[in-house]
C-alpha cells in the first residue's frame, strides 16, 4: 500500500520508547556491537540460524472456488465459496480461523481499536452527527447466510469482530484436509466517503460506478510455526497474513462491465466482443500497449447501461489472495513482457476510466512492465502470467492486480507532481507482487517487512526509470526530519503495525532508507544485492519472519550486521556524528635519539605465586603421574632451577644499552619535510553508530575522501579520534559529504578553520627490525649466569 507520510512537530504525550537491549548499559562500549543473541527467536528445525527455512519447515494451504454476483442497483455483493484447507502442520487442529475484513466497515462488528478524538476547528455536515449510544448498525459488514461442511451439514461458528472461528466436527490431523462452504453477502461501501481498501466510486457526471472488490470474501488466516493462528483483528492498517492456494472465481456482473482480476481470464471468447477478442490476441505479441477496450468503446458504454448480465471466469494458481474490479467505464490496454531470468511471458495491462486516459495510456502499462522486470533483477523472477494496474484513485495491492491513482485535468493536461506520483504508486503497488505476495511476510504484525522492503526496491526501480526521478523515500537525507523528532514521538521499526504513530516514515521510509544505506555505504552494491537475492529466493512462496531476514543478510554476505539491525530496527537513536576538534602537529626530524641504559638482575624461578587447589589435589592423587617425572629428558636446567636444584646469583647487577633509533637520513627528511599530522576528534551525539565518511579539501584545491567503517566505534561508542598524515596543507574537512548516513545535524559536520600546528612529534629511523616473538632479547638469562647449556 502506498502511504503518504506526514511529519507532525507538535508534542504528542505517548510513552513510546526504544527497546532496552543494552548488554552493558553503564559502559561506553559493549552495547551497540554485541550480537542480537536472545533478542532473536531460537533457531529450530523450521527456521535455521542461517536464516533459511529448516528441514522441518511447513506451511498450510487453502484452495477456493467462489461465485460472486454484483448487484449494481443495490450496490450489494453476494458470494458463495467452497474452501479446501490442508493441514500440513505437525499439530492437531480443533478449529479454523478466517478473516472477515469487510466488518471493519461495520459500526458494530469492527475491531474496536479507537484513537483519541477532539473537537475539530471545522467539519462537514456529513461528519457532524449525533453520537449514537449504543452504536446503531450502519448496515455494512459481512452477512453470513450459511456455513456448512462439504455435505451441507451446518458447522458451528463464532464471529469475533473481524475474525470468524469455525469449530471442526473432528480434529484435523497432519496431512488431512477439510472442505467447507460459506454463503455470504455485504453492502458495498462508498470508499471515497467511508474509506477502506475496497468499495465503489461514483462518477456523478455520467452516473456510473467503478468497483474495486478487495478483501471481499471470508479468507483463511495463517497458522504457522512461529505464532499459531494469526488472528489479530483487522483495524484497517495492518494488512494481511494469508496462505497460498489455487483459485477459481466466477463473477456475474452487468453485461457492459469490463472485469479484471487476479489470475487469467478463462472465457474471454464469451465476454468480449469479436473485435476486442481479436485485439486481445494481438496484444499477446505486442511490444507497445495495445487497446483491447478502446476509449470510444468505454465512452459509449458509459451512456448505454445494459440490462443484461455476463459471467466472467478467472483462475489463479499459487497465490495468497484474489481481488477484482468491475466497471463499464474502463479502457483496457495490454502488452507482452518477457522476464529474462525465467523467460516468463507476462501480460502487462492497465485499466482506467476516461478521466485518467492521457496519463495512464502513456505510462501505466510501461511502468508495470518496467517494475516486474526490475524487481526480477533484484529479487526473484516474476512467476505469474499477468501484472496489471487499475486506476481507481487510491493505492492498494493484491496478487497480479493493484489499484492506483493518476487522473488529468478536464482538458487532459496534468501536473508533474501527479505524473511522478502516479508512476511512483504504480511501481510501489505492482512491486507488492514480490513483497508480500510472493515473499509472504506477516503484514498484520510487521508492516515493515512488506512496506519497507518493497519501498526500498521501489526506490531502485524509480532510479532505473528516470535518473531525475524525485524519489521521496530511499535516499538517506530524506529520513532526517523524521529521525530528529523527539523520542516520545518515535518508536522502533520492530513494533506492531497498530501501535505506530508516524506510520509512513516508520514502516515505509526508515526501513527502505536503512537498506539503501547498507547497499551504498556499508556493504557495497554487489555484496548487498547477492544477500538480498538470497533472502528473496529462500523465502519465495513461504512465510518469513524478521529474524529470517536479519540472519540471511548476515549469513549470505559474511558481514556481521547485528550492530545495524540493533540500532536501526530495534532502537530510536539517530545519527549525529560531530567533528569536535582538529589538532595539527608537525614532525621534528632534528631531535637527537636517546639511548637508554637498563640495569637488571637475572630472572628468579617462574613459580606460581599461589598453589591453587587443583595443583594440591593433583599432587596428592596417587593415580596421577606427571609427564616430566616419567620422562627424565624433560628435566632441563629450568626444571631443576624451579625446584632449587640449580643455584644462580640473582642479586648480581647487569646492564644493557637500548639504542634502536637513529636520526632520519637527509633523503627521508627531504621526502617527508612537508608532512603534517591532523588528529580529528569525533563524538557520537545521536547515539546511532555509522561509518565516518570524510572529504578533505586542500589549499591547492584538490580533494581526498576516506571512510572508516562503523566498527571504529566498537571500543568507545561515544568518542573516537583518527589521525591522518598529509604532505600538503589541509583547508577544510567535510563529514558525510554526500549525506548518505542520515545525519540529523549537519551544522557540526564541517571544519573550515584548520588551526596552526600546536606541537611537534619526534621522528626517527629504526636501526633494527623489532625482535620476533619468542626470540632472545639480549639480556643475560639464568642459564648463562650459571654457565650451563
Amino acid at each position: 500500500m502506498k502511504f503518504k507520510s506526514v511529519f507532525i512537530s507538535l508534542f504528542i504525550p505517548f510513552g513510546i520508547f526504544a527497546q532496552n537491549i543494552q548488554n552493558n548499559p553503564n559502559s561506553n562500549h559493549g552495547n551497540k556491537f554485541e550480537q542480537l543473541g536472545t533478542i532473536l527467536p531460537t533457531p529450530n528445525v523450521y527456521r535455521t540460524a542461517s536464516g533459511a527455512p529448516g528441514q522441518g519447515y511447513w506451511q498450510n494451504r487453502a484452495d477456493y472456488e467462489i461465485t460472486a454476483y454484483l448487484d449494481e442497483d443495490k450496490r450489494n455483493l453476494k458470494g458463495s465459496e467452497t474452501v479446501t484447507y490442508y493441514n500440513n502442520s505437525p499439530d492437531d487442529l480443533d478449529y479454523l480461523w478466517l478473516q472477515l475484513d469487510e466488518n471493519e466497515q461495520s459500526s458494530i462488528n469492527n475491531a474496536g481499536y479507537h484513537d483519541s478524538s477532539f473537537i475539530p476547528k471545522q467539519t462537514t455536515t456529513e461528519r457532524l452527527k449525533v453520537t449514537d449510544l449504543p452504536e446503531k448498525n450502519n448496515g455494512y459488514g459481512v452477512n453470513l447466510e450459511k456455513v456448512t461442511d462439504a455435505s451441507g451439514k451446518p458447522l458451528k461458528y463464532v464471529v469475533n469482530k473481524t475474525m470468524m472461528r469455525i469449530d471442526l466436527p473432528k480434529v484435523l490431523k497432519k496431512g488431512e484436509k477439510f472442505v467447507f462452504k460459506i454463503d455470504w453477502n455485504y453492502n458495498i461501501p462508498n470508499r471515497m466517503t467511508m474509506g477502506g481498501r475496497g468499495g465503489y466510486e461514483y462518477f456523478p457526471e455520467d452516473g456510473n460506478d467503478l468497483y474495486t472488490i478487495t478483501q471481499w470474501f471470508p479468507r483463511m488466516c495463517v497458522y504457522s510455526d512461529f505464532k499459531g493462528w494469526q488472528n489479530n483483528q483487522f483495524t484497517g492498517r495492518g494488512e494481511f497474513a494469508l496462505v497460498f492456494g489455487n483459485y477459481k472465481v466466477t463473477m456475474n456482473v452487468p453485461a457492459d462491465h469490463i472485469v479484471a482480476s487476479t489470475g487469467v481470464g478463462k472465457n474471454f471468447e464469451q465476454v468480449l466482443t469479436p473485435a476486442q477478442l481479436q485485439r486481445w490476441k494481438q496484444a499477446q505479441t505486442a511490444n507497445e500497449p495495445l487497446e483491447i477496450v478502446t476509449l470510444e468503446e468505454a465512452k459509449k458504454a458509459e451512456k448505454n447501461r445494459s440490462k443484461q448480465r455476463k459471467t466472467w471466469v478467472f483462475e489463479a494458481e499459487n497465490v495468497r489472495d484474489f481481488a477484482w474490479t468491475s466497471s463499464r467505464k474502463f479502457v483496457w490496454d495490454a502488452m507482452k513482457v518477457v522476464i529474462p531470468e525465467n523467460n516468463n511471458q507476462v501480460m502487462a495491462m492497465s485499466l482506467y476510466p476516461k478521466e485518467a486516459y492521457n496519463l495512464y495510456r502513456k505510462f501505466s502499462t510501461k511502468a508495470v512492465a518496467h517494475t516486474i522486470k526490475t524487481y526480477s533483477e533484484f529479487t526473484v523472477p516474476y512467476p505469474y502470467p499477468v501484472a496489471q494496474s487499475v486506476e481507481a484513485a487510491n493505492g492498494m495491492e493484491y496478487p497480479m492486480i493493484c489499484f492506483n491513482y493518476g487522473r488529468t485535468e478536464k482538458d487532459g493536461t496534468y501536473s508533474e507532481g501527479i505524473k511522478n506520483g502516479m508512476i511512483g504508486v504504480i511501481i510501489h503497488e505492482v512491486g507488492h507482487n514480490f513483497f508480500p505476495m510472493i515473499i509472504n511476510s506477516d503484514e498484520r504484525q510487521w508492516s515493515w517487512m512488506d512496506e519497507g522492503l518493497n519501498t526500498f526496491v521501489e526506490y531502485l526501480t524509480e532510479e532505473k526509470w528516470d535518473n531525475k526521478f524525485p524519489s521521496r523515500r530511499g535516499p538517506a537525507h530524506t529520513i532526517v526530519d523524521y529521525m530528529r523528532l523527539p523520542k516520545d514521538q518515535l518508536e522502533p521499526i520492530m513494533v506492531n503495525s497498530e501501535n505506530i504513530i508516524h506510520f509512513g516514515p516508520n514502516a515505509y521510509a526508515k526501513p527502505a532508507t536503512g537498506l539503501n544505506i547498507l547497499r551504498e555505504t556499508i556493504m557495497g552494491r554487489e555484496l548487498f544485492d547477492e544477500a538480498f537475492k538470497t533472502y528473496s529466493k529462500r523465502w519465495a512462496f513461504k512465510h518469513p519472519e524478521p529474524a529470517d531476514f536479519f540472519r540471511t543478510m548476515n549469513d549470505a554476505s559474511g558481514e556481521n550486521l547485528d550492530w545495524f539491525w540493533r540500532g536501526w530496527f530495534y532502537g530510536t537513536d539517530a545519527v549525529d556524528i560531530s567533528i569536535d576538534k582538529v589538532t595539527v602537529a608537525t614532525p621534528d626530524f632534528d631531535a637527537a635519539p636517546k639511548s637508554r641504559e637498563i640495569s637488571y638482575t637475572v630472572e628468579k624461578p617462574l613459580q606460581n605465586d599461589f598453589e591453587d587447589i587443583s595443583k594440591i589435589r593433583n599432587r596428592n592423587d596417587k593415580n596421577i603421574e606427571f609427564y616430566t617425572d616419567k620422562d627424565k629428558s624433560t628435566q632441563d636446567f629450568y626444571w631443576r632451577y624451579n625446584r632449587g636444584m640449580e643455584k644462580v646469583d640473582d642479586t648480581k647487577k647487569y646492564s644493557m644499552k637500548v639504542d634502536n633509533m637513529e636520526k632520519v637520513s637527509s633523503k627521508d627528511k627531504a621526502q617527508l619535510q612537508n608532512v603534517m599530522a591532523y588528529q580529528i576528534d569525533f563524538s557520537n551525539k545521536g547515539g546511532l553508530v555509522m561509518p565516518i565518511i570524510l572529504e578533505f579539501t586542500f589549499e591547492d584545491g584538490t580533494k581526498l575522501t576516506d571512510k572508516s567503517s562503523a566498527q571504529i566505534w566498537r571500543k568507545n561508542e561515544q568518542k573516537v579520534s583518527k589521525t591522518y598524515y598529509f604532505d600538503k596543507k589541509l583547508k577544510s574537512i567535510q563529514l558525510d559529504p554526500m549525506r548518505e548516513t542520515a545525519d540529523i545535524d549537519t551544522s557540526n559536520n564541517f571544519w573550515g578553520e584548520i588551526p596552526a600546528p600546536a606541537s611537534k612529534f619526534e621522528v626517527f629511523k629504526q636501526k633494527n627490525e623489532a625482535a620476533a616473538r619468542g626470540a632472545a632479547q639480549g639480556q643475560v638469562n639464568p642459564m648463562q649466569a650459571a654457565g650451563k647449556k
